[in-house]
């Protein structure tokens, strides 16, 4: 199948994308999945030289949300990219009210497990809070980087588009969480704050990287299959708004 090249706002009014909606379901799945499975456990690997390092384990599944967000803006572009950050802000706050409302109902006298419900799905709401402007002020920058830079090389050297939008996008992100999550918390001090925030920072940079294979398989077959290579020129970029 040939790939046609549309320029997004003029030539995206021409029909449904086959593939669009399990992209968009398969961003959010991940993303809600590592906040509810990942989230809570830091886990250990041993390291030669260095010994034991403790890490979160949500760092193993959620940078695959990253080659999502990168397929949705290469493919579909910045808008319909726009939009699938949107649902998953909105699928990330519902999860934190339903979780809160949950953990807070009273327990009947017959049900023991009440203290692990909380230590599992109890969530402190200044992490929350750091958690969705992270995600949401990370996830439009890395869109609007990829997408500007696709329009800068011709739609060249994807692998420049996909590491340098994560460099900027994750930077945000993680300069927004770990300040507003752990700043001055207990146990929490400002060079534990900083090491943490560079480690995580350089770590998911590290994932992309690696996944850049994984990326351009994606990115190809969905062209193929979608028939267009979606360029954002004369796109409004305001991430305040999800219609396409």
């Amino acid at each position: 199948m040939s790939v046609e090249r549309v320029v997004a706002d003029r030539d995206m009014e021409r029909g449904a994308f086959r593939w669009f909606d399990f992209v968009m379901a398969a961003f959010v799945t991940i993303l809600l999945l590592s906040n509810v499975i990942g989230a809570g456990k830091v886990a250990v690997i041993t390291l030669p030289v260095v010994g034991e390092w403790p890490f979160g384990a949500g760092i193993l599944f959620f940078p695959l949300s990253y080659v999502i967000g990168d397929v949705l803006t290469e493919v579909y572009g910045y808008a319909r990219a726009r939009r699938v950050i949107w649902a998953g802000t909105a699928a990330v706050l519902f999860m934190a009210f339903m979780s809160f409302v949950v953990v807070k109902l009273p327990p009947a006298p017959t049900w023991t497990n009440q203290a692990a419900y909380e230590v599992i799905f109890g969530q402190v709401p200044r992490i929350v809070f750091a958690s969705v402007c992270a995600f949401w002020a990370g996830e439009f920058t890395n869109a609007y980087v990829m997408a500007r830079m696709k329009v800068w090389t011709g739609g060249r050297h994807l692998w420049s588009r996909t590491i340098g939008s994560t460099l900027v996008g994750q930077g945000v992100d993680s300069l927004i969480f770990y300040p507003l999550a752990f700043w001055g918390a207990e146990g929490w001090t400002t060079h534990l704050v900083i090491v943490v925030l560079f480690t995580q920072w350089a770590l998911k940079v590290g994932w992309e990287v690696i996944l850049t294979p994984v990326t351009y398989l994606i990115v190809g077959w969905l062209k193929r299959a979608e028939g267009v290579d979606v360029f954002d020129e004369g796109t409004d970029f305001t991430p305040f708004r999800a219609r396409v």
